[in-house]
């Protein structure tokens, strides 16, 4: 039972708290939140290793009441501390992993060069080691019977703890909001490359029955083939048609109801914030035009919960850091929104 006795929702938030201010232990807590300050593989900007700190800083900004989920935060949200042993990791590969993309951008061939065979080695045994520790950081959480998050870091993240639920929940399925496809099969030679994380859930976690994506607007023709051939298992609403479908008069809510119906009954979100307009994610690393204001993403999420489907984890990625602390304001303030709506 959390002690909110001597806590003043309304007050300014004490830093010496945990996220959001909030007075609460791991123990305590309903929902976990793992950071994982990781980016090995981005392929253009830089920055989102370091993100989660700067969202929990700026989670301390964010007012303590959600009229959709009012009481959530009762329950309890608590942000694991940042393993500096993996973001220590993730910057040295980082390096390796810059000179390797630079190397074969020119066109030269990693059996060539016997320096770029080995970078290339230790950056996928490096991301084979970051899975299995959030696989492990997951699963034990889990045993625990506590809902968990994955606060990232790439898009790569996420791998682990999605294996871990496949493994409690059985069947179920994934919502990921996102401007790409994340459908790449080693994408620049790296395995586990953030552009490959959905293509490897695919063909590692038999229980995922369902891909559901939303907001796509930059793929490729593998990735388009690979939807195509999926047997329905991959449902795709690109970005493009989705406006069109708008602009001709059809409202968000069809749409998102639509989009429910091909969920199963468990559901993970995978929310990369580039999925959003860039004007909310502009330090995002590889930021399309397009996409979504953030209230047409909670609504979505919001609906799901109301069609009577489990919401059984979440996690939120890509976010940037730049010159200023948006980025961190707009991701803080979607990681309180999707907090509470999974213990609602």
């Amino acid at each position: 039972m959390i002690d909110l006795s001597n806590f003043d929702p309304n007050a300014v938030s004490n830093p010496n708290n945990n996220i959001f201010g909030l007075p609460v232990t791991e123990d305590e807590a309903r929902l976990v939140i793992l950071p994982v300050p990781w980016e090995v593989t981005v392929s253009y900007g830089a920055g989102t290793s370091r993100a989660a700190d700067h969202v929990f800083k700026s989670s301390l900004q964010v007012d303590i009441l959600d009229p959709e989920g009012k009481d959530g935060w009762k329950q309890g949200f608590f942000m694991k501390e940042i393993d500096k042993k993996i973001l220590f990791k993730s910057d040295y590969l980082r390096k390796e992993a810059e000179l390797y993309i630079d190397y074969i951008s020119q066109g030269a061939k990693t059996e060539e060069n016997k320096f770029m065979c080995k970078s290339l080695k230790e950056i996928n045994e490096g991301n084979e080691m970051m899975n299995n520790w959030v696989y492990q950081q997951s699963k034990t959480l889990l045993e625990k019977d506590k809902l968990v998050a994955v606060l990232g870091g790439d898009h790569s993240t996420p791998f682990g703890l999605i294996k871990a639920l496949g493994e409690k929940h059985g069947s179920f399925g994934i919502l990921q909001i996102d401007a790409h496809c994340d459908l790449r099969k080693k994408y620049e030679d790296f395995v586990y490359s953030h552009a490959s994380v959905m293509y490897n859930v695919l063909n590692e976690i038999p229980a995922l029955t369902k891909l559901v994506q939303v907001g796509v607007r930059d793929y490729c023709e593998e990735e388009w083939n690979y939807i195509c051939n999926s047997n329905f298992r991959i449902i795709t609403y690109f970005d493009k048609l989705i406006k069109e479908r708008l602009f001709e008069g059809q409202s968000w809510k069809d749409i998102a109801d639509e989009i429910i119906n091909h969920l199963p009954q468990k559901v993970y979100i995978s929310f990369d914030i580039d999925g959003l307009d860039q004007k909310l994610c502009p330090s995002t690393g590889t930021p399309v035009p397009g996409g979504f204001e953030s209230e047409e993403i909670i609504y979505l999420i919001k609906k799901i919960k109301e069609s009577g489907k489990e919401l059984i984890g979440f996690d939120l990625v890509e976010i940037g850091v730049g010159e200023t602390d948006w980025d961190s304001n707009v991701g803080a303030r979607i990681l309180w929104r999707l907090c509470n709506l999974i213990v609602s």
